[in-house]
């Protein structure tokens, strides 16, 4: 009983320390954001991706954070909306693919993506996703976790997502409780498989920008500005 108790307490702490990383990751991103686009008041943003349900405080964070939220198109999938339009009654809400926005070109200032593009499919659905953000709007910014960072950050499992071959890996997240993560869940990217999506999309002028814990990129930043 004594060595389940200390077990408990263990994965107790390694989460509330994986959740303050988080929260501390995004905290950065949104000053980043904020350093790197400069978005005036007046701008429009599209922000393709969020979350209907919020699971933790770090959800929606450009929704939660930012000062003109009328501003802000939000793009979900799915169809119910109603209880994001409930938090956030101030801010545009859309059902919408990510891969096929309906939207005109250059139909807002700003596009935004949190942590969203290694969830949308293979690297097919992901290069229709980066050029969808890049038509819909004059300049971007889009976040991705590394996929050779150490520690797997949805799962919070260490190296295997590296070492194993993919299915392989799916088949011990099956075994830990884990299933949800497995599938097309998450394709995650590396820096170089991250700069050759954008070369596919047509992006040629952009700015990746490492997001370092201890030394090592544990997401990316990628900027881009329109002639």
């Amino acid at each position: 009983m004594d060595t389940i108790i200390q077990e408990i307490k263990v994965k107790s702490y390694l989460e509330r320390l994986a959740n303050s990383v988080s929260e501390k990751s995004r905290s950065r991103k949104w000053e980043q954001f904020l350093a790197l686009m400069s978005p005036l008041p007046y701008e429009t943003i599209v922000d393709i991706g969020v979350n209907t349900t919020e699971y933790s405080n770090v959800d929606n964070y450009l929704e939660r954070k930012y000062l003109y939220p009328d501003k802000i198109s939000a793009v979900a999938v799915g169809e119910d909306l109603a209880e994001f339009k409930k938090r956030y009654p101030r801010v545009n809400i859309f059902s919408s693919d990510g891969r096929k926005l309906d939207f005109d070109d250059n139909a807002f200032d700003i596009s935004y993506s949190n942590a969203v593009i290694e969830h949308v499919g293979p690297r097919p659905d992901q290069e229709r996703f980066l050029k969808e953000m890049f038509r819909v709007s004059r300049r971007g910014y889009l976040t991705t976790p590394n996929r050779l960072f150490p520690i797997e950050v949805h799962t919070r499992v260490p190296l295997l997502h590296i070492l194993l071959p993919r299915s392989v890996f799916h088949l011990f997240l099956g075994l830990i409780g884990k299933a949800w993560a497995a599938g097309d869940y998450m394709h995650l990217l590396s820096e170089r498989e991250l700069r050759s999506l954008m070369a596919v999309a047509g992006i040629q002028d952009f700015e990746l920008v490492p997001n370092r814990f201890l030394g090592i990129p544990m997401t990316f930043t990628v900027t881009w500005h329109k002639p």
